[in-house]
């Protein structure tokens, strides 16, 4: 296989991203894109990823394949490109070759290693929540949240989403209203409430750095679902399971 991109912040920032939750993971490389599918290691947050072939320059795959890699090496790696530089991915000799070339030529090789874990399914879930909205929105709202709390609940009902965060003393609430560049949809009619934690989702809302949008599904004491999606590039999803009160 030989991979170049001539847009390095993709696969860079996602990498970045993808590393606050997993160390180690498969990447698997197909004819039509690049994917990642794993958990973190408390089987609370699963993350997906996709970088489609029709964001690269060249795009060589003979056959399907799996690189198992280190996520941590791989961004220090990765940090090193510069938005000019077009980066290139080999597999040599069993070690993930990175080239980044603008006015130099920078090689790096990184081990490919072993991974006992088994192969992650995406579960399928129902959501009776669907809201678009300005990834800026979701990312200034949890950053607001997460001055007073350790955990946020989102509560839905028709053309209205409320993000609240309760502390031992102190309270955020964050109203989010349909308009022009907000959509919310709740089926039934009627309000659904469900909590999450701050710690995951602020590592999770870096997405914002590779899409303008964002959307977000979720349902009563259910997991949470965030995709962000950049057509014909790239797309970065992740499932969060609730925080549930045991009073």
């Amino acid at each position: 296989m030989k991979l170049s991109l001539a847009e390095p912040k993709y696969l860079k920032e996602s990498i970045s991203i993808i590393s606050e939750l997993v160390n180690e993971a498969r990447i698997k490389v197909t004819g039509s894109a690049i994917e990642l599918v794993a958990m973190d290691p408390a089987n609370v947050a699963m993350v997906i990823f996709k970088l489609l072939s029709s964001s690269f320059v060249e795009y060589k795959v003979e056959k399907d394949q799996e690189i198992a890699i280190n996520l941590s090496n791989l961004k220090q790696i990765l940090r090193r490109a510069k938005p000019n530089d077009v980066l290139s991915l080999e597999v040599v000799e069993n070690k993930l070759k990175v080239t980044l070339k603008s006015g130099t030529v920078r090689t790096f090789s990184l081990p490919i290693i072993d991974i006992e874990e088994r192969e992650q399914k995406i579960p399928s879930l129902t959501f009776p929540v669907d809201i678009q909205m300005p990834s800026s929105v979701l990312l200034e709202a949890v950053e607001d949240a997460d001055i007073v709390a350790e955990s946020v609940s989102f509560v839905a009902e028709p053309k209205k989403l409320v993000i609240d965060a309760e502390g031992d003393l102190s309270k955020a609430q964050i109203e989010i209203r349909d308009n022009n560049h907000t959509r919310i949809t709740v089926e039934g009619g009627s309000e659904v409430r469900s909590k999450y934690s701050i710690e995951y989702l602020k590592k999770m809302i870096q997405g914002a750095k590779l899409a303008e949008n964002v959307s977000i599904r979720f349902n009563k004491d259910y997991p949470l679902k965030i995709d962000f999606t950049e057509v014909d590039k790239v797309s970065l999803s992740f499932i969060l399971a609730p925080r549930v009160d045991n009073d």
